[in-house]
């Protein structure tokens, strides 16, 4: 979900209590919240490789930069899909649904979420995979739990990030843009832990692989309320339920087109 208008989101099992930690502004109370937060996340079950991988984060200028700088969402939405590509992604969204036709009709037997949707919501977030990020996944959630803000909204997805890197399901290295978002749809780390799951069958949930990310992509979605054989266009309830995804209306609405058009 990169570069995205932030829905609240439920986070059971994570939620930090209290806010010992302070937020800051800048870098300059970065490493002395890091040492208060380490013993929040500590009493949330965060292990020793959680919190060793915590210490060596840092502060990142760039991760600020782009909070603050998030035009695409307050453009119309033509202006919106000429910028984000929409006619260029249902264009090669339906050559991929016809290409894996099986494999998204497994996803949705298994979770009621048409090809169409999480094409387009893979297209839009990382073109496919072609660029999923170039930040420390980590530094980033800590940068963003860390700032004032919006704190309260980012330490549980810095305490998900722990909890994956305590289980070996994500490296303290991970890269993913630029709010901590990782693999082809873009998983903030809190959502990553609670909804990911294994979409290939190795045993193992790993965003950057396509079929993991997209068959956690659909279990985000049933797990937030998405009724499957139903309409998800305008005036539905499962277009409501793509303001999960993003809250944004104008990516809310190319989801729902885009869509529309892969899946014919």
């Amino acid at each position: 979900m990169r570069n995205l208008v932030y829905s609240a989101v439920a986070m059971i099992g994570l939620a930090v209590p209290g806010l010992a930690a302070q937020c800051g502004n800048s870098s300059g109370g970065f490493e002395a919240w890091k040492q208060a937060f380490a013993k929040e996340a500590a009493s949330e079950g965060v292990g020793k490789r959680g919190l060793s991988a915590l210490s060596q984060t840092r502060y990142s200028q760039g991760t600020i930069n782009a909070d603050r700088n998030q035009k695409s969402f307050k453009y119309s939405y033509e202006k919106f899909c000429q910028v984000r590509g929409c006619n260029v992604i249902a264009s090669q969204g339906r050559k991929r649904k016809a290409q894996s036709a099986s494999f998204y009709s497994s996803l949705e037997n298994a979770y009621g979420v048409p090809a169409g949707v999480l094409i387009a919501i893979h297209g839009m977030e990382t073109g496919f995979g072609r660029f999923m990020g170039d930040s420390n996944v980590l530094s980033a959630t800590a940068t963003l739990a860390y700032d004032c803000r919006r704190p309260d909204f980012f330490r549980p997805h810095l305490i998900g990030a722990l909890m994956m890197i305590d289980r070996g399901m994500m490296s303290p290295n991970a890269i993913g843009a630029k709010h901590g978002e990782l693999g082809h749809t873009q998983f903030l780390p809190g959502n990553a832990y609670r909804y990911g799951r294994d979409g290939n069958g190795d045993g193992r949930i790993d965003l950057n692989d396509q079929a993991d990310a997209l068959a956690s992509t659909a279990n985000y979605l049933r797990q937030k309320g998405w009724k499957p054989g139903q309409s998800y266009q305008p005036g539905s309830y499962n277009y409501n339920i793509l303001k999960e995804w993003n809250a944004a209306s104008v990516y809310q609405k190319s989801l729902a087109v885009m869509g529309a058009q892969i899946d014919g």
